[in-house]
C-alpha cells in the first residue's frame, strides 16, 4: 500500500501545480526508482482525463554515454526531446537519483558541449513556460541518495520532503494558497521599484529591477516552493557575493563560491572546491556569465541545507542569484543554456534595501 503522503504528493502535482485538464498530453520524466510516485501520478492524470507518457532515467546509462561519446554525439539532440518540449501540454520532472556523484569523473567539457547542444530545447522550454502554453512542475521522490546528501536517514528525509510540500497536512492546497497570499504582499511592494541592494558580511551588490516583474512562486511549478524572484536588468549588477552554501551542478559540488559582477556579468569567479569546473560552466555560451535571477527564499519550514536546489533556494532567510538564462515572464532577455543557482544564508549580518528603503534584515522582511 502506497504511503498516503505519496498519494497526496501526486494529487498536488497533477491537480494543483499543473492543473491537468481532459485531453492534455502529460509527459513524466523520472529516475527509475521513482516508479511508486510515477504510478500515482499516472493514476491522477488518467482520472483528470489526460494522456500520460513517461520516461525513466538512469545515472549509470548517462555516465556511460558521457564517458564514451564523441563530439558529434554530444552535439546531437534527440528529435523525441524536441518534439516533447514543443508539443506537450504538461511536463512533470521527478528527481530520484541512485548516485548523486555519478558524473564526478566525467570531463566537464563533455557536459558543457551537451548543454550547448540543448540550448534550443532550453529556449523553447523558457518561452513556452513564460507564455503559459507549457505547464510544468518538478519534485523529489524521497530516496536513499537524496537522504544521504542531506545527512538524513531515509525515514527522516521522507518526513522532510512531505513536510516541505505540505503533503503531511489534511489539505495541502489550502496551505499553498496561504503561501501565495503571504508572498503577494512582497510582490506588490516590489512593483515599480528601481534599485535593489544587498549588503553585509557576505555581499555588497546592487542591481536594477526597474520594469521587471517579481514572480510569486507558490507551488504551481517547483514543489516545494516558497520564493519570490525576478530577472534583474541584464547590464545592471555591480558588486560581489560570497555564497555560504555549496552549489551542486551536473553531479559536481562547488564550494566557497565568490562571484564578482560588473555591468551585469561575472568578471571573476573563485571557489574553494572545483573552481575549474565553475569557470568552465560560466563559459558555456555568451549569456552564461550574465546575472539571470534574483530570488528570495520565504519557506521558513525549510530550515536546513540539503545540497538540493529544489529545497535549498526556498530556505526562509536566504537569497539566491542565478547566472545564465533569465525569465521572459519577468521581463528577462538573457538567453543561455545555463541556469545555475547559488545560495547565500541571509539570517545574519545582511540587509536589503529597495530604492533606499529597508526591505529585509537578518532573515526577516521589514515591510
Amino acid at each position: 500500500m502506497a504511503d498516503p503522503r505519496l498519494v497526496k504528493l501526486a494529487d498536488v502535482l497533477v491537480n494543483y501545480s499543473t492543473k491537468v485538464k481532459p485531453g492534455d498530453w502529460v509527459h513524466i520524466e523520472a529516475g527509475r526508482i521513482a516508479v511508486p510516485l510515477v504510478r500515482e501520478i499516472v493514476t491522477q492524470v488518467v482520472k483528470a482525463g489526460g494522456h500520460p507518457t513517461f520516461r525513466l532515467e538512469s545515472e549509470e546509462i548517462g555516465e556511460a554515454f558521457y564517458a564514451s561519446a564523441k563530439d558529434e554525439q554530444l552535439k546531437w539532440t534527440s528529435p523525441l526531446d524536441m518534439l516533447m518540449i514543443k508539443q506537450v501540454d504538461v511536463a512533470i520532472f521527478i528527481s530520484a537519483p541512485e548516485n548523486t556523484r555519478s558524473m564526478s569523473a566525467i570531463n566537464p567539457e563533455n557536459q558543457q558541449k551537451r548543454q550547448k547542444a540543448y540550448r534550443k530545447w532550453m529556449e523553447t522550454y523558457m518561452k513556452r513556460s513564460a507564455s503559459g502554453s507549457l505547464r510544468w512542475t518538478m519534485a523529489n521522490y524521497p530516496c536513499t541518495a537524496l537522504a544521504q546528501e542531506a545527512d538524513m536517514s531515509l525515514a527522516d528525509y521522507e518526513d522532510f520532503v512531505y513536510k516541505g510540500t505540505f503533503t503531511d497536512k489534511t489539505d495541502p492546497v489550502k496551505a499553498w494558497l496561504k503561501v501565495h497570499d503571504d508572498q503577494e504582499k512582497l510582490v506588490k511592494f516590489l512593483e515599480g521599484k528601481k534599485e535593489f541592494s544587498i549588503k553585509g558580511t557576505n555581499a555588497d551588490i546592487v542591481m536594477n529591477i526597474e520594469g521587471r516583474k517579481f514572480i510569486n512562486s507558490d507551488g504551481d511549478q517547483n514543489m516545494p516552493s516558497g520564493e519570490v524572484f525576478t530577472s534583474p536588468v541584464e547590464n545592471s549588477a555591480n558588486g560581489w557575493v560570497k555564497f555560504t552554501y555549496p552549489a551542486v551542478h551536473l553531479g559536481r559540488e562547488v564550494a566557497g563560491v565568490r562571484l564578482v559582477f560588473k555591468n551585469g556579468k561575472v568578471i571573476n569567479a573563485t571557489a574553494e572546491k572545483n573552481e575549474d569546473f565553475l569557470n568552465k560552466m560560466l563559459d558555456t555560451d555568451k549569456g552564461s556569465r550574465v546575472l539571470g535571477e534574483l530570488g528570495l527564499g520565504t519557506n521558513y519550514g525549510i530550515t536546513r541545507f540539503t545540497k538540493d536546489i529544489l529545497f535549498d533556494e526556498k530556505i526562509g532567510g536566504s537569497f539566491h542569484l542565478a547566472v545564465g538564462a533569465g525569465f521572459e515572464e519577468c521581463g528577462g532577455t538573457n538567453v543561455s543554456s545555463l541556469h545555475w543557482d547559488f545560495i547565500c544564508d541571509a539570517r545574519k549580518d545582511i540587509e536589503m534595501r529597495v530604492d533606499g528603503e529597508l526591505f529585509y534584515r537578518n532573515g526577516k522582511f521589514a515591510i
